[in-house]
């Protein structure tokens, strides 16, 4: 088949890394902080190369939107399986302001540009938690979206998708051109070997600014205050359940 797949890809803090809110409450603190692919796009390059690997598209395109230090992630997603990468370059405060929708407006353009026939982007990046990007690139380009996948399989030009939801599991069959959102249990992504990492290296990163898109980068989101969650306080051992009753009664709880 000779689909294009474009697959974003977020530079995040590092899963295992202690978050410190700033001092001035403006954000969290991202300096000197170990930084690493969003977990939840490691799933969906995975898949994208695993599709590739059936022969059921022809090329992967890693997408990263962020100052020079997202072509590490990229780089990552190219040792993965990718076959180029674009990093769409976003800087200073458009950075610090960039959302769901303008990286909506983003991947929607860059779509069109690529002639892709497949979108696929994890379902949430686990900094900000927004689980929208997907929808929005859905809508921006009126595709249809298959999201929370667990399981994708390609018939022609026709995906079906397990989807995730609360009730347990739900299957649809959407036509291409898609967007596919990635959840957990959709794949386990590999380990990108020493002398794939050496082969990414020589692998194409193009540079494209969003104005070369016509994306307006303008946010309608500001951020009051970024704080800590509150302490969660010890937990009191009752013997009896009239016991129980007072120390609700005591605490205004009831």
């Amino acid at each position: 088949m000779s689909a294009r797949v474009l697959v974003g890809v977020k530079r995040v803090i590092d899963y295992a890394v202690k978050i410190r809110v700033k001092p001035d409450h403006s954000g969290v603190v991202t300096d000197g902080v170990k930084h690493s692919m969003n977990p939840f796009c490691e799933i969906a390059v995975e898949e994208a190369v695993k599709l590739k690997e059936k022969k059921l598209i022809k090329e992967v395109v890693a997408v990263s939107c962020g100052p020079t230090q997202v072509q590490e992630t990229i780089r990552t997603a190219l040792a993965m399986g990718a076959d180029r990468g674009i990093h769409v370059e976003v800087s200073g405060k458009d950075y610090e302001t960039l959302g769901p929708l303008q990286v909506s407006k983003i991947m929607a353009a860059l779509a069109k540009k690529e002639e892709a026939q497949l979108v696929i982007l994890g379902k949430q990046a686990i900094d900000d938690d927004c689980n929208q990007t997907g929808q929005m690139t859905a809508a921006l380009l009126d595709w249809p979206q298959g999201t929370f996948a667990s399981e994708v399989a390609i018939e022609g030009n026709k995906i079906k998708v397990v989807r995730e939801i609360d009730g347990g599991l739900e299957t649809i069959q959407i036509n291409m051109p898609a967007v596919i959102t990635a959840d957990l249990r959709l794949n386990t992504p590999r380990y990108a070997t020493l002398p794939n990492i050496m082969k990414a290296k020589k692998k194409k990163i193009a540079n494209v600014k969003p104005a070369d898109l016509g994306v307006d980068l303008t946010s309608r989101i500001q951020i009051l205050s970024v704080n800590d969650p509150p302490q969660r306080q010890a937990g009191v051992k009752v013997e009896t359940v009239d016991d129980l009753v007072a120390k609700l009664k005591e605490t205004g709880r009831i």
